[in-house]
């Protein structure tokens, strides 16, 4: 099944800290592990010292001080973190997070440190320094932190090095950001492919079963077959965010890379926006999505086989968006058995269906796209059972489907039992 789990960027941006982590971890353990939500991935700046302290002027402050070890590794900020103040890394956060049944994961940046570069710092394993493997002509447009890794023995050696850290703190997820699409370079979008495949390796030799998702998109579609030999998840979008518009244009990206889902091979969506955001970007608020467009956001991720992502302050959860996520009929429809396909498509509606060979059963979503209620025709002639996975209600017929009136950006998402 794809990843689920918690990630702390919608809400915190760069500024979670240990505590926000832990208080996050207990609330995915205590109320939705049962569901599969399992990942706990603190994301992006674990290593910067105050981060988030600039956020009129800088989201990533430049030259700013930078937690790092003798060998050009980064390290988490011990004010932030601080079980990490005694050379442990996330080790004992880490710890705290698998006791409670869940995984670890974390962010980073694609290449090596512009600090270890400038100070000409060691790499584990070699006798270079990090000025000779760093490539100060490949950096990332949004984000001040690194160089990239040039196509060596030693660049490789690096890479060696800071996943051979991270499996010994007991990493299981790695979101390694400007990598999937280095959009600083439109001639040479993929640029970095080569890190990829360094990252790949350097995960194998580990011997530890670690997730690599790569951030950011668009993916290339041009590249899937590359992103699926070497990653497990590859957004296919930028950040997304709680706006209808973006939630309508998934639909479009969903049906380019609907025929490379499939186990252990994922065409991630990006995080689900919901419940309470922001606090990291200045404002608390709660998610821009009506509880239709939740719906319609989630029953696409699920029936497309998206990994998911939740990226709201979990203890600030309400009813209503828990009953979204704690949906296991419509959380079964993540299952890679079950082959996503858009049916059609137009400016008011959209049908896609998901369907498995090994299964009695299949799925139909009719999404109503417009800005008024309307009924959507559904007309397959097949046979069987309807229910409706949201509501739970049974229908008698499509014909019974076809003529009920679907919210305004809602949906109904009906599971067909042909036994």
């Amino acid at each position: 099944m794809p990843p689920k789990g918690w990630n702390s960027y919608d809400y915190y941006d760069t500024t979670v800290t240990e505590e926000d982590v832990k208080r996050n971890a207990d609330f995915l353990s205590g109320n939705l592990l049962s569901y599969g939500w399992e990942y706990v991935v603190v994301d992006i700046q674990w290593y910067a010292h105050g981060a988030g302290t600039r956020r009129d002027e800088f989201q990533y402050i430049p030259f700013s001080k930078m937690e790092m070890d003798e060998y050009s590794r980064f390290l988490p900020d011990p004010e932030r973190f601080p079980s990490s103040k005694d050379g442990s890394g996330f080790k004992k956060l880490a710890d705290y997070v698998h006791a409670r049944g869940l995984k670890f994961g974390i962010h980073i940046m694609r290449g090596i440190p512009r600090l270890a570069a400038h100070l000409h710092g060691a790499v584990l394993g070699t006798d270079v320094t990090a000025d000779e493997i760093a490539d100060p002509s490949s950096i990332s447009k949004w984000n001040p932190d690194m160089y990239g890794v040039r196509n060596t023995e030693a660049g490789q050696a690096y890479y060696d090095s800071i996943l051979e850290l991270y499996a010994s703190w007991g990493v299981d997820f790695i979101k390694c950001d400007d990598i999937c699409n280095t959009n600083m370079y439109p001639h040479d979008p993929y640029s970095a492919r080569h890190e990829v495949e360094m990252l790949h390796r350097a995960i194998e030799k580990t011997g530890r079963p670690i997730v690599l998702s790569l951030s950011p998109g668009p993916a290339l579609i041009e590249e899937a077959d590359h992103y699926g030999k070497y990653a497990n998840m590859w957004r296919i979008t930028d950040d997304f965010w709680d706006h209808w518009e973006s939630l309508l244009d998934m639909f479009d990206r969903c049906r380019i890379w609907q025929e490379h889902v499939s186990e252990g091979c994922y065409p991630d969506c990006d995080m689900l926006p919901v419940g309470m955001l922001g606090k990291g970007f200045g404002q608390i608020r709660p998610t821009n999505f009506t509880f239709e467009e939740q719906k319609t956001m989630l029953s696409l991720w699920c029936l497309f086989g998206s990994p998911l992502m939740i990226g709201s302050e979990l203890p600030a959860m309400d009813k209503k968006t828990m009953s979204l996520l704690t949906n296991k009929e419509i959380l079964a429809m993540e299952d890679p058995a079950f082959v996503p396909h858009q049916i059609r498509k137009n400016g008011e509606e959209a049908v896609w269906t998901a369907v498995s060979k090994e299964a009695d059963h299949y799925y139909v979503a009719l999404f109503n796209l417009s800005d008024t209620p309307k009924c959507i025709l559904w007309d397959d002639k097949a046979g069987g059972r309807f229910t409706e996975l949201w509501s739970g209600k049974c229908f008698n017929d499509q014909e019974e489907i076809s003529k009920t009136k679907i919210p305004s950006h809602g949906c109904l998402v009906i599971r067909v039992d042909q036994k």
